[in-house]
């Protein structure tokens, strides 16, 4: 396991620590909710979706996060300004943590944060998330909101270079600090399976220059490659799904995104693993100094 020379930020988020050496605080799991085609999802535009069984999937992962000490977290996911509000709204009222807004809009993540700060909700919002993309609205909403949390995405189309990603922490998180966002969580990019590798070497090096708490969603890489399942079968993609989350666990990673929050049964168990082992091996100072 690696232990890193540059003293490590530790955050805390609406009581959830994030960051530190690996082995000091479990790693904080999020899982996805209300995305495109979510089975308790029956209107994406209003919002409208299954209460109990939305309900059901929040506790069954919070239950496995006390078990195991792992935060859980919910990323919520939403096309629209109209069905983000009710998400944020259930989501608040179920659980206590923080939880990530999510949306491929600018719009959609703005009403969210303007609904969060008119609510007393915005302690807890960790936005999800700023890229080379973001324009200047969007930092302005982060800036009159007071979101403290937010996802750097190292987004990049030199994927498999990882100097790349450590390069956009240079010039992103000045501007998110320049809007108020001081939680900096760095996502190091994962699209597909070759670059999960560069996205792993990624969070060592910006850990090790920043300090910076890093993590990513990798279980993009899997659910990006469409041949899978036709080649070796349904089974296969579960096991190449866990194995895509645990490989930032072993670099080191603070947080991962993990997929659908249905992915948890496994995830869980999974990363306390590696975790423990982790935690036991820095106590016995086995660990390599990067």
């Amino acid at each position: 396991m690696y232990r890193f020379r540059t003293d490590q930020k530790t955050f805390e988020i609406a009581g959830v620590k994030v960051g530190g050496q690996p082995g000091e605080v479990p790693t904080v799991l999020v899982g996805s909710m209300f995305y495109s085609r979510h089975r308790i999802v029956t209107d994406e535009k209003k919002g409208i979706f299954d209460t109990d069984a939305a309900e059901t999937l929040i506790h069954r992962q919070a239950e496995l996060g006390e078990i195991t000490g792992n935060p859980a977290l919910i990323d919520i996911i939403s096309s629209s300004p109209e069905a983000v509000i009710r998400y944020v709204d259930f989501v608040a009222g179920i659980t206590d943590r923080p939880f990530l807004i999510d949306s491929a809009s600018p719009a959609v993540k703005i009403a969210a944060i303007d609904y969060a700060k008119e609510t007393g909700l915005e302690e807890r919002v960790i936005y999800n998330s700023v890229s080379v993309e973001t324009k200047e609205d969007e930092f302005a909403a982060l800036k009159r909101n007071g979101i403290e949390a937010g996802i750097l995405l190292t987004y990049t189309k030199d994927i498999m270079r990882s100097s790349a990603r450590d390069e956009l922490v240079e010039i992103l998180a000045p501007q998110m600090e320049d809007a108020g966002v001081t939680k900096i969580l760095v996502d190091t990019f994962v699209m597909d399976v070759p670059c999960l590798t560069p996205s792993n070497k990624a969070t060592l090096e910006i850990k090790s220059r920043t300090g910076l708490p890093c993590g990513t969603a990798a279980h993009n890489a899997i659910s990006t490659w469409r041949g899978l399942k036709t080649m070796l079968g349904k089974e296969a993609v579960k096991a190449a799904d866990l194995t895509a989350s645990l490989m930032p666990v072993f670099a080191g990673a603070d947080f991962v995104l993990y997929g659908p929050v249905e992915g948890c049964e496994s995830v869980f168990p999974a990363v306390f693993t590696v975790n423990t082992s982790y935690r036991y091996a820095a106590r016995m100072k086995e660990t390599i100094e990067v």
